[in-house]
C-alpha cells in the first residue's frame, strides 16, 4: 500500500480567523490520524468492525462535546474549527465523522432549543461522549419529503405513545438519547398539532423499553458504524422530553432543518477531508507509479489531472470554510451552507473515481485504499439533503422575491 503524503492547503495566509488554538488542535489530530487511524481504518471497514478503540480515544480528545458549550464541559468549538476537525478525521476515515455528526445535531438541537432543565440534564454528559446521542427523521416512505414522516405520537396524560418506524440512524444502537421526529396529531391537550422533536432516553443496546434496532443496514461505504432501522411500538416517553416543553409541539421540523445546516457544513466538510486523502493517495502513487519508461506523473494526462483534482480541492475547502465563517459570524446559512455542501460532495466523488483512474488497476483492489474513497463518497451526496435538494434551497434563495 502507498504512504501518501498529506500536502496541507487548509490554511489561508494572513487569515484572521484562524488562530493559532485551532492550528495547535489540527495539528494535533493530524497527527492522531496519520498515525492511528490511517494505518487501522481499512481493516475495521473492510470488516465493518465499529472502531471503539478510535471512538474512545476521540472521547478523550472531547470531540464529542466539540461544539457544545463550556458551561456544559464542552469544546464550544466555532464553525470554522469544526468544520477542519471534521475533515481531519473524514481524510483519515470518514465514518468517525459521522459518529460524532449525529451525536453533535442531537446536541445542537438541545442547546439551541431545549430547555435549561434538558441542557442540564444531557449536555454535560454528552460533551463527555459518555452519553451519545443520535438523530432520528428518515423513515422507510420518508427521506427528502421530511415532512410527509408517518411516526405519530399520541397524548396520553403525561406521556406520548409512540408508534412507527425510522431508517438510517447512525449511532442508533449505541446511542442513549434519540432526538426522534414524530407527528402530534390534531386534539393533542396542547391545541396545536403536527411534526415535534422528542428527546428519548433509551438503554444503549438493541432494544428499550417499546424501542427495538430491528435490524442493521449493511451499505457499500460508510461501514463500520451501525446504520440502524428502529422501530417504536407504544413506546412511552414522558411530556417533559418534548424538545423545549411545550412550545415545542409542532416546531420540531423547523428546528430540525435548523440544526441541519451544522449537518451540511460537516458533510461539506467530510467531501473536502475525502478529496484531500485522493488526491494525496494520487500524487504519491503518480511520483513512484513508472510506465514507458518514466514516472507517470511525468505523463501530462496524469500531471493535468492532478492539477484538475487540487484546484477542485482548493476550490471546496474554501467554500466550506466560507460556510463555516458565516455561521460564526451569526449570519443566515442555508444558501453558503446549501452551496458547500453541494460542491464539497460532488468534488469528493469525482476526485474519488479520478484517483482510482491513477491507480489504474491497483485502484480496484483493497490493497490500496483508494477503493474505500470510491465507495465512501456516494453517500456524501445523498446525506443531510440529496444534491437536488440543495439545489432547489439555493434557487429558492437566489430567486426569492425581496
Amino acid at each position: 500500500m502507498s504512504d501518501a503524503t498529506h500536502t496541507d492547503t487548509s490554511k489561508v495566509p494572513n487569515d484572521p480567523s484562524v488562530d493559532d488554538t485551532a492550528d495547535e488542535i489540527i495539528d494535533t489530530l493530524r497527527r492522531w490520524v496519520d498515525d492511528v487511524v490511517v494505518p487501522g481504518s481499512s481493516a475495521l471497514e473492510l470488516a465493518d468492525e465499529y472502531p471503539t478503540e478510535m471512538a474512545t480515544q476521540m472521547e478523550a480528545f472531547g470531540l464529542f462535546g466539540a461544539t457544545i458549550g463550556e458551561s456544559h464541559g464542552g469544546l464550544d468549538l466555532d464553525h470554522l474549527t469544526y468544520a477542519r476537525v471534521i475533515e481531519e478525521l473524514s481524510r483519515g476515515w470518514m465514518s468517525l465523522a459521522g459518529i460524532v455528526n449525529s451525536h453533535l445535531i442531537c446536541a445542537k438541537l438541545i442547546s439551541q432549543f431545549g430547555t435549561a432543565e434538558q441542557q442540564d440534564r444531557s449536555l454535560t454528559r454528552m460533551a463527555t461522549g459518555k452519553l451519545r446521542g443520535c438523530f432520528s427523521l428518515s423513515e422507510p416512505d420518508s427521506g427528502s419529503d421530511a415532512a410527509a414522516l408517518r411516526c405519530r405520537a399520541v397524548r396520553d396524560g403525561d406521556e406520548f405513545v409512540i408508534n412507527g418506524t425510522k431508517m438510517w440512524v447512525t449511532n442508533g444502537e449505541r446511542a442513549g438519547i434519540v432526538a426522534l421526529l414524530a407527528r402530534v396529531p390534531e386534539g393533542d391537550a396542547s391545541g396545536s398539532s403536527g411534526i415535534t422533536c422528542f428527546l428519548v432516553d433509551k438503554t444503549p443496546g438493541k432494544t428499550s423499553g417499546g424501542i427495538t434496532v430491528s435490524r442493521k443496514i449493511d451499505k457499500i461505504g460508510y461501514r463500520g458504524l451501525e446504520t440502524v432501522e428502529m422501530s417504536y411500538v407504544d413506546h412511552r416517553v414522558p411530556a417533559d422530553r418534548v424538545l423545549g416543553g411545550d412550545k415545542g409541539i409542532g416546531n420540531g421540523l423547523r428546528w430540525a432543518l435548523a440544526a441541519l445546516e451544522l449537518g451540511r457544513i460537516n458533510v461539506a466538510a467530510r467531501g473536502v477531508g475525502v478529496a484531500q486523502a485522493a488526491y494525496d493517495a494520487s500524487v504519491a502513487y503518480a511520483k513512484q507509479r513508472e510506465a514507458f519508461g518514466k514516472p507517470i506523473a511525468k505523463h501530462q494526462a496524469i500531471a493535468f489531472k492532478i492539477a484538475e483534482m487540487a484546484t477542485k480541492l482548493h476550490a471546496a475547502r474554501l467554500m466550506t470554510y466560507d460556510a463555516a465563517r458565516k455561521a460564526d459570524a451569526g449570519e443566515r446559512v442555508d444558501l453558503a451552507a446549501g452551496m458547500a455542501k453541494l460542491f464539497a460532495s460532488e468534488t469528493a466523488a469525482e476526485l474519488a473515481l479520478d484517483a482510482m483512474r491513477i491507480h489504474g488497476g491497483n485502484g480496484y483492489s483493497t490493497e490500496y485504499p483508494v477503493e474505500r474513497f470510491y465507495r465512501d463518497a456516494p453517500l456524501m451526496i445523498i446525506g443531510e439533503g440529496t444534491s437536488e435538494i440543495q439545489k432547489l434551497v439555493i434557487s429558492r434563495v437566489l430567486l426569492a422575491d425581496d
